[in-house]
C-alpha cells in the first residue's frame, strides 16, 4: 500500500498541517513542511482544506432494477468524484431492498465496485406498501449490517406500523428514516403550496404536511424510547419542530439537503422538470430557516438524496416529470456557497454535518459493524478518509461531465465556488487532481 504526504493541508480548524497517510490509516499530522517526504507519493495541498472522507446518509443508487439510471459502480463513482468516502444506499430498488437477500447484493456491489463503501437502507416496510414491517431483524444481522430503514418516497403514514418499526429497531440501536409525507394532504401535488403553485397553477403541497407526521413520530420516538431520523426537512416549521424535541432531549435526528438550501419555489415558474423534486423547492424564508438550523446543529446532516433519473424520466411535460434531483457531485461546493462562504458554518461545522454526524447517525463510526470505522476524524490512528477541497477554485455545473449516470442536476450552468480535488479511501486515493483514478492505480510521483 503506497504512502502518501499531503503537504501543507489547511485543517478543519483553519491550522495548516502535513498529513501522512500510511497502511490505511492517518500516520502523522505534523506542522507544515516537517513531515518527512522519503518513500512518499507527495501531493502538493497548500491552500486545500483536509476534511474527514464525507459520508452521505441518503443517496439513491437505483440498482438492483433501475441501472437505465444509476449503477452502484457509477454512482459510487460519483460519491468519490464528490468527496464522500462512504454513500447509505436507499431502499427503493426493484426488487426492494426489504430482505437480508437484497440488501447483501448492494453489499457486495459497493464493495466489487471499491469507489467508496457502501452500507444498504433497508425498507421498513414489504415492497415499500406500507401494510406489514419487511425483514428488519434479518437485514440488521445479515453480512450488510443495515442499522438504517427507510420507504423513502413513500411515508410510513401508519402510526401503529411506525410504532412496531421504532419498537424492533431499538433492539439493535437502529433507525428509522422517515420520509414526511402526509399522504393524505399531498395526493396530487405538484409543488410547494403558495402563491407562486396559484400562479402557475399547479396542485400545492402544503408544509403540513410534512410537519404533522414529523410532530407525530417525535412523540412517537418519545414514547418508544428508540431513534428516529427525518429525510430531508424542508420547511421551517419542521425546523422549530425539531428544535423543540432535541431540547426535551428526545431520541431525533434530522437532515437537510444541498438543494434545498440554495433552490426556491421560484426556480418552478421555469416550468423546467429538473427543479421537481419530493420534497418540493420551498420558499425563500424556509431556506434561511434551514440555513440557520444547519448552523445551529437543529439539523444535525447534510445529505445530499441524490435522484438520478433516465433523461426521458426528466424531459418531458412537468406533471409526468420523475421527482428527484442528482447532487453528490456538487453537495461540497453548495455547501461552501450557502453556509461558508456565508459566514454560518466553517470547516468545522462542515465536517460534523458532512462525516462525523451522518456516520454516527447510520453507525458508521462502529468498526465492528462490518469494518467501515468513518466520520472518526483527522487523529493519528484513524481509518485514512480524506477529502482535499479547493475552496478557490470556481467551476461551472456541465452534467455531462459528471460521473454520475443522470443528467438530471439543478445546478447546471452555475457558477460553483469550490471543487473536490482528491478523495482518499483507506489511504487509497479515488480521485486525484479531481478525476477518478483507475482503482488499481497507485502513484508514487509527486503530484
Amino acid at each position: 500500500m503506497s504512502t502518501f504526504l499531503l503537504r501543507g493541508v489547511r485543517l478543519p480548524d483553519g491550522t495548516a498541517a502535513d498529513l501522512v497517510l500510511a497502511d490505511g490509516v492517518v500516520a502523522e499530522i505534523t506542522g507544515a513542511g516537517r513531515a518527512s517526504t522519503s518513500g512518499a507519493a507527495v501531493v502538493d495541498a497548500d491552500g486545500l482544506v483536509a476534511l474527514p472522507g464525507l459520508v452521505d446518509l441518503h443517496t439513491h443508487l437505483r440498482e438492483p432494477g433501475r441501472e437505465d439510471a444509476e449503477t452502484v459502480e457509477s454512482g459510487t463513482r460519483a460519491a468519490a468524484a464528490g468527496g464522500f468516502t462512504a454513500v447509505h444506499a436507499m431502499a427503493n430498488t426493484s426488487p426492494v431492498a426489504d430482505t437480508a437477500g437484497v440488501v447483501e447484493q448492494v453489499y457486495r456491489l459497493g464493495q466489487q465496485a471499491g469507489w467508496c463503501d457502501v452500507r444498504p437502507v433497508g425498507a421498513v416496510t414489504v415492497g415499500l406498501q406500507g401494510s406489514r414491517l419487511a425483514e428488519l431483524g434479518a437485514m440488521a444481522t445479515s453480512t450488510a449490517r443495515v442499522r438504517v430503514f427507510s420507504d423513502d418516497g413513500h411515508c410510513v403514514s401508519d402510526p401503529v406500523l411506525m410504532r412496531r418499526a421504532l419498537e424492533y429497531v431499538k433492539a439493535f440501536d437502529g433507525v428509522v428514516a422517515q420520509h414526511a409525507q402526509d399522504p393524505r394532504l399531498t395526493e396530487g401535488a405538484q409543488m410547494n403550496e403558495g402563491e407562486v403553485s396559484a400562479v402557475l397553477g399547479l396542485t400545492g403541497w402544503p408544509a403540513v404536511a410534512e410537519e404533522a407526521v414529523i410532530a407525530r413520530d417525535v412523540l412517537l420516538a418519545a414514547h418508544v424510547g428508540s431513534r428516529v431520523h427525518v429525510c430531508h426537512v424542508s420547511t421551517a416549521g419542521s425546523v422549530e419542530i425539531v428544535r423543540l424535541a432535541k431540547q426535551r432531549g428526545l431520541p431525533v435526528t434530522a437532515e437537510a439537503t444541498p438543494h434545498h438550501l440554495l433552490l426556491t419555489e421560484e426556480e418552478v415558474r421555469s416550468y423546467d422538470p429538473v427543479y421537481k423534486v419530493n420534497p418540493p423547492l420551498r420558499t425563500a424564508a424556509d431556506v434561511q430557516a434551514l440555513r440557520e438550523a444547519v448552523a445551529d446543529g437543529t439539523v444535525d446532516v447534510i445529505a445530499t438524496d441524490h435522484a438520478p433519473h433516465p433523461t426521458e424520466a426528466k424531459d418531458c411535460e412537468w406533471a409526468a416529470a420523475a421527482m428527484g434531483m442528482t447532487g453528490l457531485e456538487t453537495a461540497l461546493a453548495v455547501v461552501q456557497q450557502t453556509l461558508v462562504d456565508t459566514g454560518m458554518l466553517d470547516w468545522a461545522g462542515v465536517a460534523s454535518r458532512m462525516s462525523s454526524a451522518p456516520a454516527r447517525i447510520g453507525r458508521l463510526d462502529d468498526p465492528a459493524l462490518g469494518g467501515f470505522a468513518h466520520g472518526r476524524g483527522l487523529v493519528v490512528g484513524a481509518p485514512a478518509h480524506v477529502t482535499l477541497h479547493d475552496p478557490a477554485a470556481p467551476w461551472t455545473v456541465d452534467p455531462a461531465a459528471q460521473q454520475t449516470s443522470g443528467r438530471n442536476t439543478p445546478f447546471r450552468g452555475h457558477r460553483l465556488p469550490g471543487r473536490v480535488v482528491a478523495t482518499f479511501l483507506r489511504g487509497r486515493p479515488t480521485v486525484l487532481d479531481g478525476r477518478p483514478l483507475p482503482l488499481d492505480a497507485a502513484p508514487g510521483v509527486s503530484t
